[in-house]
This record gives structure tokens, sequence and C-alpha cells, in this order.
């Protein structure tokens, strides 16, 4: 049984090939699998092994980036969901070309046990970042799916379709939550007044949710060999 665990962290990161240089010399194949990337703007990954290589290897983080656990999502499988185990330097850990954005000021975090009265405010536009691939087998019910090709794609949306001025109370998602957390903080810079974003994504969402009170519909897409997860993902 292999312990999957997604994760992100924002924060300044002096030195982040240091970082990756050290994770290569603790961690290897086929104890740990997964893709982890390292940028001066933070960590982000998905990383499964057994429960115990994945609390040694979130400890190592903890201790290094002040990852906090809590944070973290976490979900079973009996297959192998990944193949290789990376560590990849990139510039950013969330590629969002052709707009400036300060990741360090996002919109107002919404815990999965709050999520579900937020959605039932008439006044709120529900927001699915993800890409169109991801949006079609699965979203919340009365999420506005943006055309998206990519990430990217999302200010050029928001620059041709939305007005701060009518539209003042938005609430977002995407995946693990680190899409949503800097789409939120590029509205507040571009005007909008209020901005919500689900803590931990749908992931975390899923995990903590009883299906039966579950606004979610549909299967959550996912970047590993399982490629899609549900509730029962994430039962017991």
């Amino acid at each position: 049984m292999y312990t999957v665990s997604a994760f992100y962290r924002f924060f300044p990161l002096a030195d982040p090939s240091g970082l990756r240089e050290e994770l290569c010399a603790t961690f290897t194949a086929p104890d740990l699998l997964g893709t982890t990337l390292i940028a001066p703007e933070g960590i982000n990954g998905t990383m499964a092994g057994t429960a115990e290589t994945i609390d040694r290897f979130l400890g190592f983080l903890s201790e290094r980036t002040g990852l906090d656990r809590a944070d973290v999502k976490f979900s079973t499988t009996e297959a192998e969901p990944f193949r290789r185990l990376k560590f990849k330097r990139k510039r950013e850990i969330i590629t969002f070309r052709n707009a400036a954005v300060d990741p360090s000021q996002p919109g107002q975090y919404v815990e999965p046990k709050d999520w579900n009265s937020l959605l039932a405010d008439p006044d709120v536009l529900l927001l699915d970042t993800r890409n169109t691939y991801e949006t079609e087998i699965g979203t919340f019910a009365g999420a506005v799916k943006p055309p998206l090709d990519t990430f990217s794609d999302f200010a050029t949306y928001v620059q041709q379709n939305l007005d701060p001025a009518k539209h003042r109370k938005v609430a977002m998602f995407c995946t693990g939550g680190i899409r949503c957390e800097k789409a939120s903080a590029y509205m507040l810079q571009h005007g909008f007044p209020e901005v919500y974003h689900l803590k931990g994504g749908i992931l975390k969402y899923l995990e903590e949710v009883p299906a039966e009170t579950s606004k979610w519909e549909g299967e959550c897409y996912i970047f590993d060999e399982r490629v899609s997860v549900g509730h029962e993902d994430f039962e017991g």
C-alpha cells in the first residue's frame, strides 16, 4: 500500500539548488517515488512511498522548509502511482506566464468544512481554475469553468470576462490549492475586493468532507498513474 502526499508552500527560498542536492542525497528510489519542484518562491510536489518513508520525507521538509503537515493532502493506493523519483530545480513552482503576480499576498483561505456554506451564498462567483481536460470529469456544483488550455490562460480570462465592480465576491478552487492561491493573489492585485480560495484544494475537501454532504460532482483529475480520485480514495 502506497501513501501519497501532495503539498506545496510558497516562501522565499534562498538556495533552491542546495535543497535539491540535500534531497537527492537523503532519499532514493524505489523507497520514494514522485516529483518535487524547488524554486525561489517555494516547493511543490506529490510523493508516494510507505507510510514510514512519507513520514520521514515530510519531517525533512518540515525541518528545512517549514512545511506544515496539516496542510498536506493524503490518499492511498495499492498500485504504484509514479515510476520515478525526481527533484527538479525550477524558476517557479507554478507557472503564471504573461502576468506578474506576488503569491505572498493571496486571497482568504476557506477551510474544507466551511466551503459548502460559502457556495450557498448567491453573491459568490465560483471559479474552477483548472484546465479544461480536468474540469470535464468533475467539478463543484454551480462552478464556472473558464476554457483554459493552460493555467497561464487564467489571467487573460479574467481580463476579458470579469469586472471588479460587478464580480465583488469570488471563490476559486483547484486540485491541491496551489493554482488558486496564485490566481487569487492575481485577482486581488487587479482590484477584485473579496477573493476566497479552498485551502488544500479539492484533494483536501475530498479527504475531510463526508461524501453524503459533499458538493463535489464527478472525479478529480490527478497527475499520476491513477488518473483520477473520488471520495472513496480517502475513506479510512
